[in-house]
């Protein structure tokens, strides 16, 4: 009889907003439940959980955090309440983890040690920024970050836009957010006229903004995006 936890992967909120408009109440029942976690960021991952059972003990968590100070030879051992038949939970800075996250290499290990991983519903802002675009939602791709050097970005900038041409592949990006607007700037730059551009900004935020245009359209009106999460989404028509 396997004996061991499960591994949850749980989503947060993609920022300042109460939990329960964009999660569902299971989120709850499985916090109330867990008191091992790994974490990106501890202190938000606290405010998250008592945000979500604010009755729960927080001398009762024991929070794994993994970010790029991580080890990469410790991260075995945070399974080990999983291997002692506790579940856990993993947890993004934002959004769903595992996905632009490093909260991947836990769950990577979590497979090679036959522990169930159970993926929880919450936002994405990748696939919420795909639903809204209006671009192609059949044959899309997320590329992560683009390059910080100008020459290597503007390259991978127009390789994108190319890949979109010949594949018809949607393509999303993202982007440090107080470098949101110089990201704007090269695309308007570097973009044909006519490729489309969708900015989804503040997913599920009272201050959400979401729109597609062509990067002609869009030189008329920029719009500020200074420090603001943003998925970018750029795709190029025959």
């Amino acid at each position: 009889m396997d004996n061991k936890g499960k591994l949850y992967l749980i989503p947060v909120t993609l920022g300042d907003i109460n939990p329960f408009e964009v999660l569902p109440l299971s989120i709850k029942k499985v916090v109330e439940n867990i008191n091992h976690y790994v974490v990106e960021n501890e202190k938000t991952a606290r405010r998250f959980i008592k945000s979500v059972v604010p009755s729960k003990p927080q001398p009762d968590l024991v929070l794994f955090p993994i970010n790029k100070y991580t080890d990469p030879s410790e991260i075995p051992s945070y399974l080990e309440p999983c291997l002692q038949g506790k579940d856990m939970g993993v947890m993004s800075e934002a959004g769903v983890p595992g996905v632009a996250d490093p909260g991947a290499d836990v769950i990577k290990i979590a497979h090679q040690k036959g522990i169930q991983v159970v993926p929880l519903v919450g936002p994405s802002s990748i696939l919420m920024a795909v639903m809204a675009s209006g671009l192609n939602g059949q044959n899309f791709a997320f590329c992560g970050y683009l390059p910080i050097d100008k020459m290597e970005r503007r390259k991978k900038i127009k390789e994108l836009e190319n890949r979109s041409l010949i594949e018809q592949q949607s393509q999303l990006f993202i982007e440090t957010p107080y470098r949101n607007n110089k990201m704007m700037e090269e695309l308007l730059l570097q973009l044909h006229p006519s490729t489309e551009v969708c900015i989804a900004c503040d997913i599920t935020l009272p201050t959400e903004y979401i729109k597609t245009m062509s990067v002609n359209l869009w030189k008329k009106q920029v719009p500020d995006l200074h420090k603001r999460p943003t998925i970018f989404m750029i795709h190029k028509n025959n």
